[in-house]
């Protein structure tokens, strides 16, 4: 045995060899390791593992110098590959995680943020032809906010998904002109307004410079620190092989064991690094705030697109919109403060809301998910089927601390709803997740007239309603019936509820909820939403309100849905199912949510545009704005395709979408089928998701033609649907009825508020809304 802190030199027999210091039979202190493939590292050590500085090389050439720990690249070090590429930054167990920069072999350059040797988080991607993208990342796409600026002078500031422009933004053409509007997936679908070339932004120019400023000062930190507080990871077989090659003879290290994945992404910890100034974030709301911007110029264009096909293009006077905008913010923040029936909430509290919120979930989820399985009892729906506890701001034996005031949680029937969740196919995990992450919870003004307050999981998944007392009552006494239809009918339209929950606050004030699914999550934009109960009186919009996110009524709408037969036939087959259900529980006044999406494919282009600038759009879409033609449309090609059901290949919708069957449909023989969209791959077809259908809507004639011919515009759609609105009592007959009465309403009217009567006139409505193929 050697003595602690002598330098030898010793041989294996697998032909590794290693001179240096030793402690004990393990290589401690400085030295070098050869291996027999020809690696060679050459650095500090400590009890048979890389501890310390040091050097490795590999026989392709690659190379790492910096930090090692535990026998892992860890710590601050630069790697050279073998294929040019270098990349200086921080390492976490043989994985680049945290802050550094990587100059690739095409001499693109990548300064941020990096999770797991793939870019995510913020950070700044300089390509070699001039291009640059300055903002956020995830699993190494462009994802989130962020700046784009192409070579040519053309600018992008907005939100992007997967390397594409999806959500809000703002692009600003080389010529001066700019659109503020809505993408999706790359292509300008939805409202938007185009400034002519000469029109200025004092606001946004203000805010681009303030941005670009923060980040070149906060990328400059970037490059320069050494970030050794940030620590990144590997793959265990690599400090095992090192081991196992020391204290037994044999393996070895391998460029193989450290290879790293090119497509690499960023880090949530460092996503405030490059976080852009408030005043800079661009709005989501109404585009109408933009005009107020102009210093000169005006007239501008308002367009409506859909998936990059300009629809609609009327002028306006950007003066007299400017106007309109105040007056109508100025009426919508009266609106909002009127309606609000949940009046302690305001400012700070409502943010208070959403973490106790968060905090119970969080609890409830986790202290009733480890019970074992068993078979739902009827004890589980009762009175003593409850979960209280208390959350103080210091914190308890059963609760963590917190940054919100002190406040009681009762979750009702957790069994119950635990077993829903599964039912629906929900991962405990991914639902705390979704509700209860870092990004919070957004909340939504109210679309209905309850005064409820709405919250949005920040990945769409699930809607949080506000409940009044009855309501709550309600939804505790059909909950036995309401599990029993589930379980029964996989593919139901009616609302899927998660959770039921109480807090209540100091001064005795109470606030319910309950957690539903929202139907409107998916990976396709929808364009149109209507909330129809087959009923007249006063079911209509006021249209100088409509935007795409309004929720139209049952005398806005103007199309017939003509869907496969047997698409059509497992519809109302499940509607009559459900309905019957809600007639059992005395429910009356539901409402069939249905949202569009409006599909226009790539090859419609050739029906709006000359000849010569098709290829125009095809290259680059952004830059045809005064290109397009503004001729009548024609009946669309088609654009959805029923194809037959692939599980493999088929695009499963996140969120609560995913339990039921796959339909069956006539067109392709009466076999399960999958939606194909040119573009974006199979959807699976199920009741209420991704139901493809043909939407006819009557066009209007001119009264001097001689001869009267029913003309319609075709459009191909997507439809989503499902039944909302469960909770509204039989109990509350009494009191619709001298409603109904004080309005003139005839007897007809009246007895529609019997729960029979009220499903056959919404069955009925919706028969015109869906008729049969002739």
């Amino acid at each position: 045995m050697e003595e602690s802190g002598s330098i030898t030199e010793k041989v294996f027999s697998n032909g590794d060899a290693y001179m240096g210091g030793f402690q004990g039979m393990l290589p401690h202190g400085k030295g070098k390791y050869t291996w027999s493939d020809g690696s060679v590292y050459d650095g500090c050590w400590e009890l048979g593992k890389m501890t310390g500085e040091g050097r490795l090389v590999w026989p392709s050439g690659a190379s790492y110098e910096g930090d090692f720990s535990g026998g892992y690249l860890h710590g601050f070090g630069v790697f050279s590959g073998s294929d040019g590429s270098i990349y200086r930054g921080v390492w976490r167990m043989n994985t680049q995680h945290g802050i550094g920069r990587k100059q690739y072999q095409n001499s693109d350059i990548y300064d941020g943020c990096w999770k797991e040797g793939v870019r995510e988080g913020s950070g700044r991607y300089a390509w070699s032809n001039g291009n640059m993208y300055i903002g956020n990342w995830k699993d190494g796409k462009m994802c989130g906010r962020g700046v784009m600026k192409w070579f040519d002078g053309d600018l992008f500031d907005g939100y992007w998904l997967n390397g594409l422009r999806h959500g809000s933004g703002c692009y600003r053409f080389a010529d001066g002109s700019y659109y503020f509007g809505v993408w999706t997936k790359g292509l300008k679908d939805g409202h938007g307004m185009f400034y002519p070339a000469g029109s200025k932004h004092r606001f946004l120019r203000k805010c681009s410079d303030r941005y670009d400023e923060k980040r070149k000062r906060r990328l400059s930190h970037i490059s320069s620190s050494n970030s050794e507080s940030v620590k990144p990871k590997v793959k265990r077989s690599f400090s095992e092989r090192i081991s196992y090659s020391l204290l037994k003879g044999s393996g070895s290290i391998s460029q193989r064991t450290t290879s790293q994945r090119e497509d690499i992404a960023l880090d949530d910890s460092s996503r405030d690094v490059m976080a852009c100034d408030s005043s800079s974030v661009l709005s989501q709301s109404s585009l109408d705030d933009k005009t107020e911007f102009l210093e000169t110029g005006s007239v501008a264009y308002e367009r409506e697109y859909t998936q990059g096909v300009l629809i609609k293009e009327r002028i306006i006077n950007i003066s007299k919109l400017s106007r309109k905008s105040k007056q109508r913010r100025k009426f919508h923040a009266k609106e909002v403060k009127r309606k609000s029936c949940v009046d302690f909430l305001e400012g700070r509290k409502s943010y208070y809301l959403m973490l106790n919120l968060q905090l119970g979930i969080r609890y409830s989820v986790g202290k009733i998910t480890p019970v074992p399985i068993r078979e739902v009892r009827q004890s589980d729906f009762g009175d003593q089927a409850r979960i209280k506890m208390y959350f103080p701001r210091k914190g308890s034996q059963f609760t963590p601390s917190h940054h919100s005031v002190d406040f009681y949680w009762k979750d009702y029937c957790p069994m119950v709803f635990r077993y829903l969740r599964e039912l629906f196919k929900l991962d405990a995990a991914d639902y705390m997740m979704s509700i209860c992450g870092d990004d919070g919870l957004r909340e939504l003004s109210s679309p209905g007239k309850s005064g409820s307050l709405f919250y949005l999981s920040r990945d769409d998944r699930f809607v949080i309603k506000t409940l009044k007392k009855s309501e709550l009552k309600a939804l505790l006494k059909m909950l036995p019936d309401y599990y029993k239809h589930v379980k029964e009918h996989e593919n139901t339209l009616i609302t899927k509820v998660f959770g039921v929950h109480r807090i209540s606050l100091k001064r005795g004030k109470k606030v319910r909820f309950v957690v539903m699914g929202n139907m409107f999550c998916t990976e396709l934009r929808i364009h149109r939403r209507y909330d129809l109960k087959g009923s007249s009186h006063g079911r209509f919009t006021n249209k100088d309100r409509v935007d795409e996110t309004t929720t139209l009524k049952d005398l806005d709408l103007t199309y017939e849905f003509h869907m496969d037969k047997l698409l059509r036939e497992a519809l109302f087959k499940q509607l009559s199912l459900d309905c019957r259900f809600l007639e059992s529980q005395n429910i009356i006044d539901y409402s069939l949510l249905l949202g569009l999406h409006f599909r226009a494919p790539e090859n419609l282009l050739s029906l709006l545009e000359p000849p010569d600038s098709l290829h125009k759009v095809e290259t680059n879409p952004d830059h045809v704005e005064g290109g397009i033609s503004q001729g009548e449309l024609s009946i669309p090609p088609r654009g959805l395709i029923l194809v037959t059901h692939e599980p493999g290949s088929v695009s499963v919708t996140p969120g609560p979408h995913i339990r039921g069957s796959t339909l069956r449909a006539m067109s392709v023989g009466d076999q399960e089928v999958d939606l194909l969209l040119p573009g974006t791959g199979r959807l699976r077809v199920q009741l209420g998701v991704n139901m493809p259908a043909q939407a006819n809507q009557k066009v209007m004639q001119d009264e001097s033609a001689s001869v009267e011919v029913e003309l319609f515009e075709v459009y191909d759609v997507v439809l989503y649907l499902g039944i909302i609105d469960i909770l509204q009592e039989y109990n509350m007959k009494k009191k619709l009825e001298h409603t109904y009465k004080s309005l003139q309403f005839d007897p007809m009217s009246i007895s529609a508020i019997e729960p029979k009567t009220y499903s056959k006139r919404f069955l009925n409505f919706l028969e015109k809304v869906f008729p049969v193929e002739p």
